[in-house]
């Protein structure tokens, strides 16, 4: 099962979008969970996920999440801004989906 983390400044602005992705994933047959959180609450499920993804009121903290994440060959990327603004949470599950895809291709070339 795919985990997917989305944090912003206190895990209310992505609520709807994470509805709106959980919807996506059903709809699509997809299984994973998703969930919002604050930047506070990342300590207690850095490790219960696959995948991270920023709000933009966050992207002060893309390259620390990215350097804390790379040893743990976890993707961490920025929700695209407009995909966020307009609450697109068909595109934003693709983004994470396509991260799994690319993480898994890695391990595939490194084993």
């Amino acid at each position: 099962m795919n985990r997917i983390v989305l944090i912003c400044s206190i895990g209310m602005s992505t609520t709807l979008l994470v509805s709106k992705m959980k919807a996506s994933a059903k709809e699509k047959g997809i299984n994973c969970t998703i969930k919002a959180i604050s930047e506070l609450e990342l300590k207690k499920y850095e490790n219960e996920v696959d995948v991270v993804l920023l709000g933009p009121q966050v992207k002060f903290m893309f390259k620390k999440l990215q350097n804390k994440f790379q040893e743990k060959c976890i993707p961490v990327d920025m929700i695209n801004t407009v995909d966020y603004g307009t609450m697109n949470g068909e595109k934003v599950l693709k983004q994470a989906l396509n991260l799994l895809q690319c993480k898994r291709n890695e391990t595939k070339a490194i084993i």
